[in-house]
């Protein structure tokens, strides 16, 4: 059992910006960041397109900005939360440029400014095609030069501790819940593991790996949200599941799907259907650049009419020389499959992206438990709403990352109050006693393929109440057979990954069920309107 000031769940830019401040304020007090892999391999690192900021005021300014978000959020956004990130956006990113970022930029010494769907002006600023691979870099340099920060590497989270470990009855109804630290499985030593904190961070990204195809790396598995569940803590919004209409679609493949930045698309990529019809105009006015969710449910549409596993990208109309300086990885990566750009369209397909509900938090980050805070993609703020405007989920991390910084960095100079329960009982070491290890690891793998069959087939881009009900039936059936092997079994990470995210499968059923309306990323036959009462789903 060890006790640190600042333990940080995670190493993407949620994470690591939260880590750096908090080192750097204060030098004298221990900062923990835990990850259950390498420390780059985060949600950030595969981020391509690039950050939504205004930086061009002769031609944007912050009103636009704002107005693109909410209108993309269809009528669920904070407009408050969406005037804090986008305002405070400028000065979060110069200080990450101060930190030896790379932004690509023009002739002029001016930055890039892209453009990509649900955007009125040219504002997203990019290195290349990895942006969040390049300010993923620039962190983890800038976390490494503090002696007082520790990154404990192949360290699964296993579940938050809260009074409900010291013997007291926890409920959602308990006002005053609190966090203490968590158990964490070390895949190293193969031990479990008490870390105990008076301020726990969870930067623990997305859920992707739910469904069957996904950009998300094999590690977003919903960890921070399910066990915030688990605690009974506040979730919220967890139905609006965001595809990317276009990942790069690789026949028989399962898993990740190598992205195709909504940025091509930005820069006049045109989709077309199997009789090479530009199909977009008959969806919307904006065309290609449409928001995701209407990109995504008219190639959804597209690909159900003409019977087909894919639509196609075209561009081949692009100055090849460009191309290649703009999107280096996508050329390589096409390249690698035998699509030459410049001749061939690239066929395109969506995938589970990026969850827009997650964690309640407020303005500060705060979570419905006491001295636990969350950030980034496992946490909902109010900025995205019922769909997230593309590149504005790296602005979020640092904007929120940064405000909750200052809040817990008030909080110590001001001295914490003690915990009422921890007064009169300690926290217990894990328990592991009449449980053995699984004899096939086949009824996990197994158990998981049914998920992502369940999740991919009746809860994707276009549902309806048959096969929600159809989905929560077998949701529950794979709830009691993986928490009854879970209450016998000693712990691994497969079977962590697994009942984490049947738990985000439950949330993202149970959200579209009590949603009876279509709206933003939620799209239902059954409710093809929007209720007149607006209002957020919290379980």
């Amino acid at each position: 059992m060890q006790e640190v000031d600042f333990l940080v769940i995670g190493t993407g830019i949620a994470g690591l910006t939260y880590a750096y401040k908090m080192a750097n304020k204060f030098p004298d007090k221990k900062v923990l960041i835990v990850t259950k892999a390498a420390a780059e391999e985060t949600n950030t690192k595969y981020a391509q397109g690039g950050v939504a900021v205004v930086f061009d005021p002769e031609n944007d300014s912050f009103e636009k900005h704002i107005e693109d978000t909410l209108i993309a959020g269809d009528g669920l956004c904070n407009r408050q939360t969406v005037e804090i990130v986008v305002k405070d956006g400028p000065a979060r990113i110069e200080e990450l440029i101060k930190l030896g970022t790379n932004f690509d930029k023009e002739e002029s010494g001016d930055y890039k400014l892209g453009k990509e769907g649900g955007h009125s002006e040219y504002r997203i600023i990019h290195h290349k095609d990895i942006t969040g691979w390049e300010m993923e870099r620039a962190l983890l340099e800038a976390v490494s030069k503090f002696s007082n920060i520790e990154i404990i590497k192949h360290c699964f989270v296993i579940d938050l501790i809260t009074q409900h470990h010291l013997g007291y009855l926890v409920t959602k109804s308990t006002p005053d819940i609190e966090c203490y630290g968590v158990y964490v499985l070390n895949l190293e030593t193969n031990q479990i593991e008490t870390i105990l904190s008076n301020y726990v961070y969870l930067a623990t990204g997305g859920n992707g790996q739910v469904y069957r195809s996904t950009t998300n790396p094999a590690i977003a598995t919903g960890d921070g949200v399910a066990m915030v569940y688990r605690a009974k803590g506040r979730i919220e919004n967890m139905e609006f599941i965001q595809f990317h209409p276009t990942a790069l679609y690789e026949p028989g493949l399962l898993g990740q799907a190598f992205l195709i930045t909504e940025a091509v698309r930005g820069d006049g990529g045109i989709l077309r259907n199997k009789s090479g019809e530009a199909f977009m105009e008959r969806y919307d006015e904006r065309k290609d650049l449409a928001p995701r969710d209407i990109v995504a449910r008219a190639i959804d549409n597209e690909m159900k009419v003409t019977g087909t596993e894919h639509v196609w990208l075209d561009c081949r109309h692009f100055e090849k020389e460009k191309f290649i300086e703009h999107f280096p990885n996508i050329y390589e990566k096409c390249l690698s499959i035998g699509i030459d750009i410049s001749k061939d369209m690239i066929p395109v397909a969506p995938a589970a992206h990026y969850s827009c509900g997650g964690i309640k938090v407020d303005e500060k980050g705060r979570t419905s438990i006491r001295n636990l805070y969350a950030v980034g993609e496992c946490s909902s703020t109010g900025l995205h709403g019922a769909n997230r405007l593309a590149s504005n989920s790296l602005l979020e991390a640092m904007v929120f990352a940064h405000r909750c910084f200052e809040y817990v960095s008030q909080k110590v100079v001001n001295g914490v109050p003690p915990s009422q329960y921890r007064k009169t009982a300690p926290v217990p070491e894990w328990n592991a006693r009449g449980t053995s290890h699984p004899k096939e690891m086949i009824v996990i793998t197994q158990s998981l393929k049914e998920l992502r069959q369940i999740m991919s087939d009746y809860v994707g881009i276009v549902r309806n109440n048959y096969r929600l009900q159809r989905a929560s039936r077998r949701i529950d059936m794979l709830w009691d057979e993986t928490e009854e092997l879970y209450r016998s079994s000693k712990v691994s990470p497969q079977l962590l990954e697994l009942r984490n995210m049947i738990t985000i499968g439950y949330l993202i059923i149970k959200g579209a069920i009590f949603r009876k309306e279509s709206r933003g990323l939620n799209f239902n036959t059954d409710y093809p309107e929007k209720s007149n009462l607006v209002q957020n789903i919290v379980l």
